[in-house]
């Protein structure tokens, strides 16, 4: 069982109010309810399900899980690595941004925590663009959880938000969303273990449709969000 410390900075890292701007961007989603690839509850479900078995578990969550242990290794060259591959990665210009401005926040807000203090971040990391998810794996060591809680809080946030984007812009009412999230929450735990489990040779960001509609976002008339 996680300690109670562990369980309450999980909670914290996880939540939609830590301030990073999560709750501005929908990576793509605003512009699938547009084009109508997601119209209601059962087609909500089947996208965030393909992207959750797909790039998030198999590449996104999978790169964050050795991002965690490249820290506890203290393998400063890995983690440069891996920072670099997931931002070569972003299928277009508003993803990037996203995981740049969202890594910064971070960054910067661990900066200013006794947390952060007491576990500062790899000083090779300071100053360069830094992907959300890497700081991701940097802020979960700083609060002292371990790698499987660092995927798990990832891939909940990730849901979380997305559910928030549904509630604002299909509309879909606050119980409709809550019973989306319990249909999903089983597949959280599989998609986590996946990307602690997942070999160097299955790692694949593979989502063409996803990248297709996160670059329709970027001229997209009338939108809510910024990606």
């Amino acid at each position: 069982m996680m300690p109670s410390l562990a369980v309450v900075q999980l909670l914290r890292l996880s939540s939609p109010g830590l301030p990073i701007g999560g709750f501005s961007y929908s990576q793509g989603m605003e512009s699938a309810l547009e084009l109508g690839l997601v119209h209601d509850a059962g087609s909500a479900r089947d996208w965030l399900l393909q992207v959750l078995h797909g790039p998030l578990s198999r590449f996104d969550a999978a790169l964050l899980a050795r991002a965690w242990r490249a820290r506890a290794a203290g393998d400063d060259a890995a983690l440069l690595a891996i920072n670099r591959r997931v931002l070569a990665s972003r299928d277009s210009r508003e993803q990037r941004q996203e995981n740049e401005q969202m890594g910064y926040s971070l960054r910067r807000l661990f900066v200013e925590l006794p947390e952060g203090r007491a576990r500062p971040w790899p000083e090779s990391l300071q100053t360069v663009p830094l992907a959300l998810l890497v700081a991701w794996a940097l802020a979960a060591y700083s609060l002292q959880l371990d790698a499987d809680a660092a995927v798990e809080g990832f891939l909940w946030s990730w849901l979380e938000n997305q559910v928030m984007v549904l509630l604002k812009a299909m509309p879909m009412g606050q119980t409709d969303g809550q019973r989306l999230l319990s249909a999903l929450l089983p597949d959280i735990v599989g998609a986590a273990r996946t990307a602690l489990e997942l070999p160097d040779d299955e790692l694949s960001n593979f989502a063409p449709g996803l990248a297709w509609v996160a670059m329709k976002h970027e001229t997209q008339y009338s939108r809510l969000f910024r990606s």
